[in-house]
């Protein structure tokens, strides 16, 4: 049986839970529950504190994890990207009282309050910096004002509560984190996780595209293609009058409103658009 790690509680257990859902597997009924079994699919689902999948599934304990990019990185575990699941997009980042430091040189010799020393770490070696890491558990944000540390690292989504402790980003970047499944570096994905993989790309699909049909003459059908860049190649039937093809297309999400008023304009008729989510249903 497949065996999975979902967190459990914290920014991604939501939407993990409901993707995972969509993907047609059991959840769990309350949050109380650390284990759930899902048998029609073969599965068993194990509900760890985000920070611990890394370990799990890099160890091989476990076969599968959901988790965030910066909390794998972290762990510094033999687990690797499997794939991007497109939300709990966070940045990585310094940040401390204004005029306090540009960038991360200006970092020499100072002491760095973070729950992320391991990615802080590796920033700093990389950069040539010598500092001092100081680690901590949950909210960092205070720990300038109690003299803990001259500046912070930390997750950074709006920068509100980084604001309102009268700190502000500096530097570039130090990672860019979002929700991935991740797996052990050293087991090839078959059988069971092949098929969950395939599963949550089918979500991914359905939440940015939707499914384009319309007719249009058949001689303007490559000009028709180039306005609706899809996941794939258009799919071109023919009609019963010889002049006028069928087209079937996958379009963003972001695009559709674009495309279909570039499509009338071109001449397209009876553009019918489907949700792909509903069909998956």
């Amino acid at each position: 049986m497949l065996r999975v790690a979902v967190p459990n509680k914290g920014a991604l257990s939501e939407s993990a839970a409901s993707m995972l859902k969509e993907a047609g597997y059991r959840g769990r009924r309350d949050s109380k529950e650390l284990v759930v079994v899902d048998a029609d699919n073969e599965v068993e689902f194990f509900f760890l504190r985000p920070k611990d999948i890394a370990v799990y599934v890099g160890s091989g304990t476990l076969d599968l994890g959901i988790t965030g990019r910066d909390l794998m990185l972290d762990s510094g575990s033999k687990a690797v990207e499997h794939l991007q699941l497109g939300f709990g997009a966070s940045t990585f980042r310094y940040a401390g009282r204004p005029g306090v430091a540009s960038s991360v040189a200006d970092l020499e010799g100072r002491r760095i309050a973070t729950s992320f020393a391991g990615l802080v770490r590796a920033d700093l070696e990389k950069n040539g910096v010598n500092a001092e890491v100081v680690r901590l558990d949950g909210a960092v944000e205070t720990a300038v004002t109690l003299g803990v540390a001259d500046v912070i690292a930390d997750v950074v989504e709006t920068g509100t509560t980084l604001r309102n402790a009268g700190l502000e980003v500096f530097g570039d970047p130090i990672l860019t984190s979002e929700a991935l499944l991740i797996r052990p570096s050293d087991r090839e994905l078959s059988g069971q996780a092949a098929t969950l993989v395939r599963r949550l790309e089918g979500v991914l699909t359905a939440r940015h595209y939707v499914m384009m049909d319309y007719d249009i003459d058949a001689a303007l059908v490559e000009e028709a293609a180039a306005l609706t860049p899809g996941s794939e190649s258009p799919t071109v039937s023919p009609l019963h009058d010889p002049n006028q093809v069928a087209v079937r297309v996958m379009v963003h999400r972001r695009s559709l409103n674009r495309v279909m008023d570039e499509l009338y304009d071109l001449g397209a008729r009876a553009i019918l658009v489907t949700d792909i989510a509903a069909c998956r249903l």
